[in-house]
């Protein structure tokens, strides 16, 4: 059994200690992206020169979406294979990218750090590798609930702010348990009793296609 918790800065860290992150664009990359946009917004609209510039950002674009396939399906096929009971968050991912820029009478708060924190989601891929958990995994993927995951200390339960130094850094003040912050989040995860449980089975209990798990390192 293993717990997920899926952040922004790592994509997934497992209750086991495991850190992934999502490969995106190099940092070569990056920089060609931006000079691309800065001068995609200097050409006129609809000229030949814009629209050689507007396919080079997509075809960026578009190769850190593939990345982020690829390391959804090669994550999603590795936790299937070697864990009998996957737990995630239950999170409403709909609801937690919608645009925080509000309408014009009731304009939003702080919408570029929501934007942000929306790019980092979608980009992360939290719901794609949860749903590809889901097909290759069928019964075997369970969501808990998400409140107080990331405060809560998983050695003796002690729940305070206090408790999440930095992104990356947990130490419990009620008994000086540290550990990284995300990895802290996952054991409490693996720890929690489901609230819903998806997944085919046939009359016996055996999930329909079930990924082959790997004796050796089945938990």
């Amino acid at each position: 059994m293993i717990g997920v918790d899926r952040g922004v800065v790592v994509s997934a860290a497992l209750s086991d200690g495991q850190l992934l992150c999502v490969p995106g664009l190099t940092t070569g990359e990056q920089q060609r992206l931006r000079r691309l946009r800065r001068r995609f917004a200097r050409r006129s609209y609809g000229s030949n020169r814009g629209d050689r510039v507007r396919q080079a950002i997509a075809r960026l674009i578009a190769r850190r979406t593939d990345r982020r396939k690829d390391w959804v399906e090669k994550t999603s096929t590795d936790l299937a294979r070697r864990f009998d009971l996957v737990k995630v968050e239950e999170l409403r991912i709909r609801a937690m990218t919608r645009s925080a820029r509000g309408t014009v009478g009731r304009p939003g708060r702080r919408v570029r750090q929501k934007a942000g924190l929306n790019r980092g989601i979608l980009a992360n891929g939290w719901g794609l590798l949860v749903a590809r958990l889901e097909h290759k995994a069928p019964g075997r993927v369970e969501k808990v609930k998400a409140a107080f995951t990331s405060l809560q200390c998983s050695a003796c339960a002690h729940i305070a702010s206090e408790n999440r130094k930095s992104q990356a850094e947990f130490r419990c003040t009620a008994c000086g348990f540290t550990c990284h912050a995300d990895v802290n989040a996952a054991r409490n995860i693996a720890a929690r009793r489901a609230v819903t449980a998806r997944g085919a089975f046939q009359p016996l209990g055996e999930a329909v296609n079930r990924e082959p798990q790997l004796a050796a390192s089945a938990v």
